[in-house]
């Protein structure tokens, strides 16, 4: 089973996708996580990628597509994956849909999560990162005072400078432009297409996805 979570920043497809690969035993794969992997190892395309951001310049579509491909086709992916953050736009789709033929694999189940922009600006604006440990939190559910809960360190909880409303206003201007159309593309192209609505707990979320999964699945 080949997953797709779609929709825009703040909406909850990190955490979502986390139970899921849990649920369905397949695995998370995200391309912050993608470009970490290919860089740690080594590998050619993971020092272009290197290159490229040591230099401050965004992987181009067609480093993150090689990697991308490398990804789906190792044995980690062998049962099925949950693709979050990718793609981006109709370019990457198209892309995308190419290495699935290529390949024979299975056509994705698309999940796109949507949610009103004043929630997502409340959500996003609440997010805080520790510094030591990387551990994302969120002060509408968490609850801890100035230790990470996670590592432990003090005096580490910070505002990341993107979750900033400012920032947030032009990540959802791009998300619109850039992609958006691509939910029209899947809408069109062959893969089974569902949205769900992303306002309320976490758990009431992952239930909804999941029936509508074992729906598509049944079919």
């Amino acid at each position: 089973m080949n997953l797709i979570l779609f929709g825009p920043p703040g909406v909850g497809k990190g955490t979502q996708a986390k139970i899921l690969s849990q649920k369905f035993n397949i695995p998370h794969i995200s391309t912050g996580d993608m470009l970490r992997e290919a860089v740690e190892k080594k590998t050619s395309l993971g020092l272009k990628a290197k290159e490229i951001m040591d230099s401050g310049r965004l992987v181009p579509d067609e480093v993150m597509v090689e990697i991308i491909k490398d990804t789906l086709c190792s044995e980690k992916c062998k049962n099925g994956f949950i693709l979050d953050g990718f793609p981006r736009t109709v370019e990457q789709a198209k892309a995308l849909s190419k290495i699935f033929n290529e390949f024979g694999l299975e056509k994705p189940i698309v999940i796109d999560l949507n949610l009103d922009e004043q929630e997502i600006i409340r959500r996003i604006t609440n997010r805080r990162s520790c510094k030591n440990c990387g551990s994302l939190f969120n002060l509408l559910y968490d609850k801890f005072d100035d230790v990470c809960p996670i590592c432990g360190s003090r005096g580490t909880i910070y505002q990341r400078n993107d979750d900033t409303q400012e920032v947030i206003a032009k990540r959802l201007e791009i998300y619109k432009a850039s992609t958006l159309p691509v939910k029209n593309f899947y809408k069109e192209n062959n893969a089974y297409f569902i949205s769900i609505d992303g306002f309320g707990e976490i758990a009431e979320i992952t239930q909804k996805i999941i029936e509508a999964v074992e729906r598509v699945n049944r079919s």
